[in-house]
């Protein structure tokens, strides 16, 4: 059985988004092995200040995005009617399709706000189909106690952890794909069995893993290699995102909260919403 390795490192850079709003982000619209995400944004904040203004609203073409909070809560307001606010643990996954304008805001929950919003590209063949949404509150998520110390949570798709299958709460993505985040104390130890055919890549949101001996420290990605089975350690309590995927091996073309395969496709997107025919 082939053991993943890390082919690459990342490390996540400070950014703001929305009105003002400070992330950390690590992004990869043009790198293969990125595939079939885009970016993670990570917002982690004591202060107001960091988040106040959120994020009004803003359209999207081509893309989905998953929204998960580890604490704070996440409001969703978009252009079909739809609402929802997560709570803390909760996640949310919006599909962009055509074209959807929605507003986000970020609020503390517990003077403590942390998650983050991660971007997965869309086939062709998907991304002009009807834009759809959907929330899953912490109880829906899939979790479970490995050990004493150890927990693993399953958002999307299906995860084989120490050889039982777990499958998450959000099954239909615009390519299969598997979002988990692992917590743990020192020490700790997982083995987990991946789709072969997914590219996968992990990213450290506290404290430090090693995979096959290779420290990953937090706010690092670590690119995998290819194979079946991912092994991963602890060192101190740390916190760390899970993401695997189908990559989708197409052209990517990127402009603002539009990601096409053309630079026409583009070009369209901005006309539509100019011109009041984007939704």
């Amino acid at each position: 059985m082939a053991y993943r390795t890390v082919n690459q490192l990342l490390k996540s850079h400070p950014s703001s988004d929305g009105d003002g709003v400070r992330i950390q982000r690590v992004h990869g619209f043009e790198n293969p092995h990125f595939s079939p995400f885009l970016m993670i944004d990570e917002l982690k904040s004591l202060s107001p200040d960091d988040y106040i203004g959120g994020f009004p609203p803003h359209p999207h073409r081509g893309i989905e995005t998953l929204t998960y909070m580890l604490s704070g809560h996440f409001q969703h307001k978009d252009h079909l009617g739809n609402t929802g606010e997560l709570r803390d643990g909760g996640a949310q996954w919006m599909s962009a399709g055509k074209g959807i304008v929605h507003s986000e805001m970020p609020m503390m929950s517990n003077e403590q706000l942390h998650g983050f919003q991660i971007w997965i590209n869309l086939p062709a063949s998907k991304k002009m189909q009807e834009p759809q949404y959907h929330d899953f509150q912490s109880d829906v998520i899939i979790e479970k106690q490995l050990s004493d110390n150890s927990l693993i949570r399953v958002i999307a798709g299906d995860l084989t952890i120490h050889g039982e299958t777990l499958a998450g709460p959000l099954q239909q993505t615009g390519v299969p794909l598997t979002v988990a985040d692992w917590q743990a104390d020192n020490n700790e130890q997982i083995q987990a069995c991946l789709n072969p055919d997914f590219q996968a890549m992990l990213y450290v949101y506290q404290g430090e893993i090693t995979v096959d001996g290779l420290s990953v420290q937090q706010g690092q990605l670590a690119l995998l290699s290819n194979g079946e089975s991912l092994a991963i350690t602890s060192h101190g309590h740390c916190g760390v995102l899970l993401l695997a995927g189908t990559p989708i091996d197409e052209p990517v073309v990127h402009y603002g909260p539009f990601v096409m395969n053309s630079m026409d496709e583009i070009n369209q997107a901005v006309e539509d919403y100019q011109n009041g025919t984007f939704v």
